[in-house]
């Protein structure tokens, strides 16, 4: 687990993101934010007596990130997905307060301008999101102050007979008591708009001719109010790219290949906020397009889903579009759209995702390397994608059990492993109950034609090998390569290896096995415990 913690360090980006640490079993149990993912994550295993990063450190077993244009975009990202998984060790963001938006009730005749916690479905344009939340009241002020739309929820007309503070304040023209035409506000509103969405260009143009107009009347006040208003339009110009500014449902499918190996990246966007990201990867035939395999791979990713989002953002046109779409509406009882965005804010999230899915496709390199080089080793055919482990555990012969563990693609996965009780074995005979545990395992596999591994590997030296051989041998399974690795010496076994193989402690390949035989121990350890335990207060 260490060695896998530390390959994971050393190969962190020094780039915007946030961070998950996870568990044995894959639950996050933090989530944090970073400037630089490199420096912020290794600066948690720097010796500290902080109890709280060290009861992180003490359940974390992988680590994981997600990458972002900016450390702003990262605070919006955390605040979703700690929201959505609730880690243990955040003690901040878990309830449901959002960084606040602004709301423009341009349905309205005379609209205003109003602070708000979520985004609703009423017509108005909503903004942001901001943070902290005080550059969202300074952004209502700004707007007041310069273009001087409401912020009250008067009625307009309203019963009042003259103005209130704001407008002699010089913060809002007074549309309630008829201080203003329709026209005049409506243009005021517009302007306030471009400042919203980020057209710093096309306003600061318009207010420039404003400026010059009021100058030529010698309205100088006014001139250097539309001066001032043009110095700090540079402030709006980065917008956060991961909440929308409507609550839309969306998936945003980012894509990266080299070679036969591709890579997606899937954001999943609710209700406008990003709140789950989801990475995969594979191998396919070179002559194959991405075309192809991306509608393959959405007919795989929906195939049991039960949620479908509004529209699906696509990196590139998938095979058979129309048939797709089709597909996707009728099991969503709802149209379903396929978009390919090509500029805007749907084609910036998507090159997010798509850089975040070349990321994944350097990790799968990265998890490949040690299989590569056991290939090598171990004179395989076939590259050991998929490993079963194996385990014994008893004292003294009694409670004796076994484990199993999975790896994919050099990585554990949960939803594989599997305990068992010898019951043909009696005494310390390990390689005994080893041979049982492993017919039984690979029958079952036959019968529910499930898949089968790549590698079987067993803890111990020749005798477990050689029973692990003779076990898939009996069930004509000998096609099946194995191999295993006595402890001490760490010395590896294996068909090809009958006097061992010894590879370099810093060996990549090694240190998988290394992982695998553990994490196998680990499992069967407790799960021997469990029976002790259960014995001995039955």
């Amino acid at each position: 687990m260490e060695n896998l913690i530390k390959q994971k360090l050393s190969l962190l980006p020094k780039k915007p993101g946030i961070y998950f640490f996870k568990n044995a079993a894959g639950k996050v149990i933090y989530i944090g934010k970073a400037r630089q993912l490199s420096d912020r994550v290794k600066s948690y295993f720097q010796p500290t007596s902080d109890p709280k990063i060290q009861n992180i450190l003490a359940e974390t077993a992988d680590i994981d990130y997600i990458l972002t244009d900016s450390e702003r975009e990262a605070a919006f990202l955390e605040n979703n997905f700690i929201q959505q998984h609730q880690p243990k060790f955040n003690l901040r963001l878990k309830d449901d307060k959002s960084f606040p938006y602004l709301k423009l009730s341009v349905p309205e005749r005379f609209p205003g301008i109003y602070f708000s916690r979520k985004v609703a479905d009423d017509g108005a344009k909503y903004f942001g999101p901001f943070s902290p939340a005080h550059e969202a009241r300074k952004t209502i002020h700004l707007i007041n102050k310069y273009f001087r739309v409401r912020s009250c929820p008067e009625a307009v007309p309203g019963k009042r007979t003259r103005p209130c503070l704001e407008f002699d304040l010089g913060l809002c023209s007074a549309p309630c008591v008829g201080r203003v035409s329709e026209a005049d506000y409506k243009e005021s509103v517009d302007h306030a708009l471009l400042l919203l969405e980020g057209k710093t260009e096309k306003l600061a143009g318009a207010l420039e001719e404003k400026m010059r107009q009021a100058a030529e009347t010698q309205n100088f006040e006014e001139a250097a109010r539309w001066r001032n208003l043009i110095r700090i339009l540079e402030n709006f110009k980065v917008k956060p790219k991961l909440i929308s500014v409507k609550p839309e449902n969306l998936d945003i499918f980012g894509h990266a290949r080299e070679g036969q190996c591709h890579a997606f990246d899937v954001f999943i966007m609710r209700k406008g906020k990003v709140i789950e990201s989801h990475e995969f990867s594979s191998e396919d035939d070179e002559s194959i397009s991405a075309a192809r395999i991306l509608s393959d791979f959405i007919r795989s990713y929906y195939k049991e889903e039960t949620s479908y989002p509004e529209k699906l953002l696509l990196p590139f046109e998938p095979a058979e579009k129309r048939d797709l779409s089709k597909w996707l509406s009728s099991k969503a009882k709802r149209k379903v759209v396929l978009a390919v965005p090509i500029r805007g804010k749907y084609k910036s999230l998507l090159d997010l995702a798509g850089r975040n899915a070349e990321t994944s496709l350097q990790k799968r390199a990265q998890d490949l390397a040690p299989l590569t080089e056991l290939k090598k080793a171990l004179g395989l055919e076939t590259l050991p994608v998929r490993i079963e482990g194996f385990d014994i555990s008893n004292t003294g012969g009694t409670e004796t059990v076994a484990s199993l563990v999975t790896f994919e693609s050099g990585r554990p996965q949960k939803e594989g492993y599997r305990k068992f009780k010898v019951k043909t074995v009696e005494g310390p005979n390990d390689v005994a109950g080893l041979e049982e545990v492993i017919r039984r395992r690979y029958r079952r596999v036959l019968e529910e034609k499930a898949p089968l591994p790549d590698l079987v590997f067993v803890d111990g030296g020749k005798p477990q090998l050689g029973t692990a051989s003779r076990a898939l041998q009996s069930l004509g399974l000998e096609r099946i390569s194995v191999v295993s690795l006595a402890k001490k010496e760490e010395i590896i076994f294996s068909p090809l290896h009958k006097n061992g193989l010894r590879l370099d402690r810093t060996s990549p390949a090694l240190k998988l096995l290394q992982h695998i035989r553990d994490e196998a121990h680990r499992f069967a350890v407790k799960f021997h415990r469990q029976r002790r335990s259960k014995r001995s207060f039955g």
